[in-house]
């Protein structure tokens, strides 16, 4: 999320505070994309790390490289 700029705004309470947040439905988006990219990492942080080389490899076995 870094470098991207947000342009919320503010639904205030009765009282003055910040109850609510609007944003343009892009930015909205931008940050539920972003969100699903946290989970997928997250979910395969303890997956069994290989080089690149291996992945290569595996690649042009499956015919794909």
């Amino acid at each position: 999320m870094s470098g991207k700029t947000f342009n919320p705004q503010y639904v205030l309470d009765k009282s003055g505070q910040k109850a609510f947040v609007v944003l343009p439905v892009d930015e909205y988006e931008s940050l539920l994309e972003d969100l699903q990219d946290l989970t997928a990492i997250a979910e395969r942080r303890d997956e069994p790390k290989i080089s690149l080389e291996e992945f290569e490899q595996g690649l042009k076995a499956d015919g794909l490289l």
